[in-house]
């Protein structure tokens, strides 16, 4: 038996996945309200629009399972209707329609102005850069390139996102300027891969010249990198980031692994020796920068000495943040012909023990920050908390500095200077020195 919607033409816009599809659903949000649509973001609606990521395995069963769940509450009569956009509808939309054949309609990547349609609203050229931010007031991601041009043996992004198109200067500088006028105070950069930056619209690497225009920007006190490529990498990003207080001594750089053999099977473009010098001159240029990378572990072929020789450089390394995946075969990949050779256990097993040795070397690194004065801002209150992150930490994924709310009183949002009074493997805790 139907029961009657709550809320009768309210749009509920569902997030899966990475930044990226936070900011394509900010996009979609910001049109939508210009139309003058209610809109919510993972709140109660009566016509459900879910932002699907189709990255590996475990990214595309739970954006499955998230279009299940809302065609079951579409059943009951709790919803409307259902429309279904992003990655795993671009990769997969036939497989869909036949599979899940009561969903209303299905969008691709690049279908905004269809799916804007469908949901009764027109797509407005003139707002491009508004979007309605769905992060803590106090940061938001700015994306300055869609799509990639890597040949990474392992990854379907560019089937998804398609070729690498860089977002002009002048366009990134005007949204920076909009987020700023709305109290955003940390814009967090992303792409598929930032180090490309440029080469499509300036036929050069660009994103030195990016960030020198962004930094003038009022408002704005911190500007982060993330997922940068480690082949071509621009070192004069790196002159900026010594040059510029605004420039967080922080870089995102997706490794995957440092065996030469598996380097070469995942068409990575580099070496273990490359890798490793290029790390060098990272700390060299910006000492007590804060490298976080990103690994791969079980990819075919992956023998026991290759995990070895990756657990003994993670060892070496001392990377201050690191995460581990275990790999995800992926049809129409260039992997997908190799044979998924090594098993899910083994795998895990694998991923497990590089976390167990990150965390330690997470651990020791933070015991050095005890007693030592930092500037962080506060993202929220949690329980007897205020949470807060250091230039040094990136939201969601890094550590978290917790000051006792019963000893003061923080705004969300705001910058406070803190001293570290204890330390976990992955939590600070600190006491405030003085307000901003």
């Amino acid at each position: 038996m139907r029961t009657k919607s709550l809320k009768k033409n309210r749009i509920n816009v569902v997030t899966l996945g990475c930044s990226k599809n936070v900011y394509d659903s900010e996009v979609l949000m910001g049109q939508l309200k210009a139309s003058g649509k209610d809109v919510v973001h993972e709140e109660e609606g009566n016509i459900v629009v879910i932002n699907t990521c189709g990255f590996i395995n475990n990214a595309k069963e739970e954006s499955i399972n998230t279009i299940l769940e809302f065609m079951q509450k579409k059943e009951a009569g709790e919803v409307d209707k259902v429309f279904v956009t992003g990655c795993l509808s671009e990769r997969y939309k036939p497989d869909l329609q036949k599979e899940i054949p009561n969903v209303d309609q299905y969008f691709g990547t690049t279908e905004l102005p269809s799916l804007l349609k469908a949901l009764g609203a027109d797509y407005k050229h003139e707002l491009i850069g508004e979007r309605l931010t769905t992060t803590p007031k106090n940061y938001a991601y700015l994306k300055i390139a869609e799509g990639c041009d890597r040949p990474c043996s392992f990854c379907a992004i560019p089937l998804m996102r398609g070729k690498h198109k860089s977002t002009p200067i002048e366009d990134l500088v005007s949204e920076a300027e909009k987020l700023a006028a709305k109290g955003v105070k940390e814009l967090v950069l992303i792409a598929q891969d930032l180090t490309y930056y440029g080469l499509d619209l300036y036929k050069k690497r660009n994103l030195a010249e990016l960030l020198e225009a962004l930094v003038k920007v009022d408002g704005i006190e911190w500007i982060r990198l993330h997922y940068a490529f480690p082949t071509g990498f621009p070192m004069d990003v790196l002159d900026v980031m010594n040059r510029e207080p605004k420039i967080c001594n922080y870089l995102d750089i997706p490794l995957q692994h440092i065996s030469d053999d598996i380097l070469k099977s995942m068409r990575r473009g580099t070496t273990k020796e490359k890798t490793t010098n290029l790390l060098r001159k990272f700390r060299e240029h910006v000492p007590g920068m804060t490298i976080r990378t990103t690994l791969i572990v079980g990819y075919p072929g992956e023998t026991e000495a290759h995990f070895q020789e990756l657990k003994q450089w993670v060892k070496e390394m001392r990377f201050e943040r690191l995460g581990c995946f275990t790999y995800s075969h992926e049809e129409n990949t260039h992997a997908f012909n190799l044979v998924d050779d090594v098993p899910e256990e083994v795998k895990q097993q694998r991923a497990n023990e590089i976390m167990e040795l990150q965390s330690q070397i997470s651990w020791e690194l933070n015991q050095s920050k005890i007693g030592k004065i930092f500037k962080v801002v506060i993202d929220r209150k949690e329980g007897n908390y205020f949470v807060g992150r250091t230039e040094f930490d990136s939201p969601d994924v890094d550590n978290e500095v917790l000051i006792n709310a019963a000893d003061t009183y923080l705004k969300t949002g705001e910058f406070a200077t803190v001293k570290i009074s204890a330390a976990e493997d992955f939590d600070l805790y600190a006491e405030v020195v003085s307000n901003s």
